[in-house]
């Protein structure tokens, strides 16, 4: 009787692990590719060529042009890990940069999106500690950041699905959890860290003894949103904390060539991998692109008249803030288009993000949502479409969004609302080589909501204060947009979009306010001061949101929006534009009143002027929104005895309709 098969013996594995790194050290080094060559250039390795030592000596296959997994220079049990995940074959970005970053050699590697940059970098990480036989009592390794939590969740799942086989530890450090003291604890003993900036800057920051002195690899997934301004603060402390002597990996859809971002990041020679730089498109083939002119006030109404019309399929939106998310999310709801609807922005809690992308992931639904889920995400099953009610801020945000669709080989659609204001940025995407197919909207077609809107703000008057925000906060994005050519807010129809809403009336912006008059008075002061207030707003938020872990959220996430101006170039502007700025910024300084009466209370406005005791009080929720109460109040009036009488005619035909199917007389 045979023995059972035990558990090999340690020492035997060493010895095994050690044969094996030798091994491919020197595969590596005897057929790696001249710094600066495209691999993508040599031809294919054909399936029945020899992999790996050739005869006897030195002589290894070449690696060059391998399309499969199995013929690079990998180890057994990252090639195991790859087969039980379904990993066979190599994508272009994957056969570009894996021979160079197995050499150890810094990557700048682009690609359009669905195209596999995770695994690209994942097999380096692996393969870097595997051969410097890296250990628990090493301490951290590899340190993979992301700029969204839900990004940095998924990372997290494909390497722990590559890497079952190896014994490295790994965690994943994001925002929103409570078991912070938790991590504390375990931190250190961790070689594998996939991480938001906010975290781990918390951790190098609060952890005693957290140290990455040892640091062997730096990864950065969507490297353009990371390196720009709203996390440059957060990476320039990061980066001062790591040791220079690093490989350091950077991949993304749309890449920075900027010599000031790479000198931060002490990248040495970067290989530029830039894989469909020569492509006739920017976004993926089997992806339909398609525009429509949609005016500011009809948007709701083809929102909802385009999911009535797709209640069978996945569909992904995009809207500018938190704010309008949650209140279509809320109002769609309430009527009911016959789909499932959910909402994710950044100002949900952690759980429940991960909750609403799981089940997003598995059936057929309506999400809305803000850029947060515009980078990197990958949906289980196939979104079929990418609906952008909102216009993005560049080009690069564009293909970011759209790549949600169309991912690896499966085919997607999307369409984008362009209002007849924003037609300059139809021409910006056919420039960078964005194939939109612009298309008429079928008016006929057109199912109006925003009586049904009006309807529900009287019904549930909760709803009212969501849609004047979200009012509030669109036209706040809108004049917050670098892009002047593309964004103008005064060029929008502000009563018809109020209307659209649902709103009784107009809410009053006090900075467009402000705008219009700097406009028609003399001179410009009121209009640069109100632009220097928003952009002041802008980085006083940056700086909380860098505390608190919530900056890693995209810009449209916030109620403020921000630019992507520098310091410097904000001042060059502003100075363009008036020289004497320093008397338009300064504020009078506020005298103490010695015969103020003791324990007065004085309550300032958002731009520090004093106002009334009282004032704050009359309409704590919205500072920025000046409503005629009584105005209000008989119109309100006038609409539910409009829907009491309707009401009452429904009930009427409803009870002659039942009669005459039970063929009563009218009597």
């Amino acid at each position: 009787m045979k023995k059972p098969k035990g558990k090999p013996d340690s020492k035997k594995v060493r010895i095994m692990e050690t044969e094996e790194i030798e091994l491919l050290n020197s595969w590596i080094d005897s057929q790696k590719p001249e710094s600066g060559s495209n691999p993508l250039s040599f031809p294919p390795l054909e399936k029945k060529e020899p992999i790996g030592r050739v005869g006897e000596g030195d002589n290894f296959s070449r690696y060059v042009g391998a399309t499969r997994f199995d013929q690079l220079p990998i180890s057994k049990r990252t090639k195991t890990g790859l087969k039980a995940a379904g990993f066979v074959k190599m994508t272009e970005i994957q056969r570009a940069s894996l021979p160079h970053s197995l050499c150890w050699r810094d990557i700048l590697g682009a690609a359009k999106t669905g195209s596999g940059k995770t695994l690209a970098f994942v097999i380096t990480v692996l393969e870097k500690l595997y051969r410097e036989r890296w250990g628990p009592e090493d301490g951290v390794g590899s340190i993979i950041i992301s700029p969204t939590r839900e990004l940095a969740h998924q990372l997290f799942d494909v390497l722990k699905a590559v890497g079952k086989q190896h014994n490295f530890s790994a965690g994943l450090l994001i925002g929103g959890r409570k078991d912070l003291d938790t991590e504390k604890e375990r931190v250190n003993e961790l070689n594998i860290l996939v991480c938001t900036p906010g975290r781990l800057l918390q951790h190098m920051d609060e952890t005693p003894n957290f140290d990455c002195s040892q640091l062997q690899v730096l990864v950065l997934d969507e490297a353009d949103r990371i390196l720009d301004v709203g996390f440059k603060k957060a990476l320039n402390a990061i980066v001062s904390q790591l040791p220079k002597h690093r490989q350091t990996l950077l991949f993304s859809a749309t890449q920075t060539k900027s010599v000031q971002d790479l000198a931060r990041l002490s990248l040495k020679d970067p290989e530029y991998l830039s894989v469909h730089e020569e492509s006739v498109t920017a976004t993926p083939n089997h992806l339909q692109q398609t525009a429509m002119i949609v005016p500011l006030d009809q948007k709701l109404d083809m929102l909802w008249s385009f999911i009535k019309a797709h209640l069978n399929s996945k569909i992904l939106v995009f809207l500018s803030s938190c704010k309008q998310v949650k209140f279509v999310f809320e109002a769609f709801k309430k009527l009911r288009p016959g789909i499932p609807l959910k909402c994710l922005h950044g100002r949900m809690k952690q759980e429940r993000r991960m909750g609403i992308y799981a089940q997003f992931c598995e059936k057929r639904s309506v999400l809305f949502s803000t850029d947060v889920a515009s980078r990197g995400l990958d949906f289980n099953k196939a979104v079929d479409w990418v609906v952008q009610v909102d216009c993005p801020e560049d080009v690069a945000s564009y293909i970011h969004r759209v790549g949600r669709t169309a991912r690896y080989t499966s085919g997607g659609r999307s369409v984008l609302f362009l209002m007849p204001s924003e037609m300059k940025m139809l021409e910006k995407l056919q420039a960078s080589k964005v194939p939109v197919q612009f298309i008429k909207a079928n008016t006929k077609r057109l199912q109006p909501v925003s009586g049904l809107l009006s309807a529900l703000l009287v019904k549930h008057p909760e709803m009212q204060q969501l849609a004047q925000r979200s009012f509030i906060t669109y036209l706040r994005s809108i004049h917050i947009q670098k892009d002047k050519e593309v964004f103008d807010v005064m060029k929008l129809s502000i009563d018809e979009f109020s209307a659209s809403l649902g709103l009784p009336m107009t809410p009053k912006v006090r900075f467009l306010n402000q705008k219009v008059k700097g406009k028609t008075g003399p001179g410009k002061p009121s209009v640069l001061e109100i632009e220097n207030f928003d952009k002041e707003d802008a980085s006083v938020i940056l700086k909380e949101e860098l505390l608190t872990d919530d900056f890693e959220e995209d810009k449209v996430d916030r109620d403020l929006l921000q630019t992507k101006d520098t310091e410097e170039e904000g001042k060059a502007s502003i100075m363009d534009d008036v020289m004497p700025a320093t008397r338009v910024l300064k504020k009078k300084k506020l005298k103490i009143n010695v015969h103020r009466p003791v324990g007065s209370r004085v309550v300032f406005d958002e731009e520090g002027n004093t106002l009334p005791p009282l004032a704050m009080l009359a309409d704590a929720k919205s500072v920025n929104i000046l409503l005629d109460q009584d105005q209000k109040k008989e119109y309100y009036k006038k609409l539910r005895e409009e829907l009491k009488h309707a009401d009452k005619e429904d009930k009427l035909l409803d009870r002659q309709r039942r009669r005459d199917k039970r063929g009563l007389s009218t009597w």
